[in-house]
């Protein structure tokens, strides 16, 4: 459909993130949306299930009732690997657009040197220490690898970080998308 009508299809964009997504959705496949700017993924949904818009990328969470509703069709899990909790839904790669990735991720950040405080209290007994070590038990990570939560060391963290903003600044500055 988007190869056949260049630039009709209308892309709701009610986050940078999701105009980014678009961005490089046009890009994988050498096609042309036009964005609309929406404030909300609320609004959007609406507009989309009367038709007034033709694609959406939200989280899972705003749109998995819809889906199993059965009034909206996924088209692609925006990650590398099908989801657990969505097993039917085809990951881009495998919907034709390789490399289609923005998975949602929260990281923790805080000041250099802040840490140090907190490793005194821990010492001390407060019972943050008996937390981490929870953490790294097989068990606890069994129960959240479920929920597709992962923890990471800051190492870890800051290298995913690192690629992701490699990955999506190129795309951001070409479409000078400025922040707000």
């Amino acid at each position: 459909m988007m190869k056949a009508n260049p630039g009709e299809a209308k892309f709701v964009s009610q986050t940078a993130a999701a105009q980014v997504v678009g961005l490089l959705l046009q890009q994988s496949t050498g096609t042309r949306v036009q964005f609309i700017p929406y404030r909300g993924a609320g609004p959007a949904m609406t507009d989309l299930l009367s038709g007034q818009v033709d694609l959406l990328v939200a989280q899972g969470a705003a749109t998995l009732p819809q889906v199993r509703g059965g009034t909206i069709k996924a088209i692609a899990n925006l990650a590398a690997q099908r989801s657990p909790a969505i097993p039917d839904i085809p990951t881009s790669d495998e919907g034709g657009v390789p490399g289609l990735y923005m998975p949602g991720w929260f990281g923790l950040f805080r000041a250099q040197g802040h840490a140090e405080r907190h490793c005194r209290q821990a010492q001390r007994g407060d019972g943050a220490g008996a937390r981490r070590t929870d953490r790294a038990r097989p068990s606890h990570r069994a129960r959240h690898g479920r929920r597709r939560a992962r923890a990471a060391d800051a190492g870890g963290l800051a290298a995913f970080h690192k690629a992701e903003v490699e990955k999506w600044w190129p795309i951001i500055k070409a479409a000078n998308i400025k922040g707000e």
